[in-house]
């Protein structure tokens, strides 16, 4: 079996960030730390070469593939932030149809700006999606 390239790194987060060239984009990210920091309790910590994750839990499918992710994150890409925080917990529709101008995926929410949504619900999702993912995984 393949090796998993999203894992935990050493790489600094703030060094990541900074990295980032739009200002406003920049600004979101620490948003979004403080968010799920608050939600999880978790400390940020890079997993891959580009996502800021929270947390972690172990996942085993019926298939035997197995290992470790963050219970919750985000990426900066281009041209949108791609949200780690849709587990698929009951009412997760409602919240997304309150939330603001965005995309879903199957595990992914796709914002291209903070100021496009309402910080109020995204951190109802985060938090519901955290108690979801633990329910599930322990």
């Amino acid at each position: 079996m393949a090796e998993l390239k999203t894992k935990p790194t050493d790489q600094s987060v703030k060094e990541f960030i900074d990295q980032v060239a739009d200002e406003e984009v920049r600004d979101d990210c620490y948003e979004l730390i403080k968010l799920m920091k608050k939600v999880t309790g978790s400390n940020p910590k890079m997993w891959g070469p580009s996502i800021v994750g929270f947390g972690k839990y172990h996942y085993k499918y019926k298939s035997g593939h197995e290992g470790d992710m963050c219970i919750t994150g985000f990426s900066p890409r281009r041209p949108n932030f791609s949200l780690y925080v849709l587990a698929g917990f009951s009412g997760q529709e409602a919240l997304l149809k309150k939330l603001g101008k965005h995309k879903a995926g199957k595990s992914c929410l796709y914002v291209k700006r903070l100021s496009d949504i309402d910080m109020k619900v995204l951190e109802e999702l985060v938090s519901r999606s955290v108690q979801y993912t633990k329910q599930l995984y322990g």
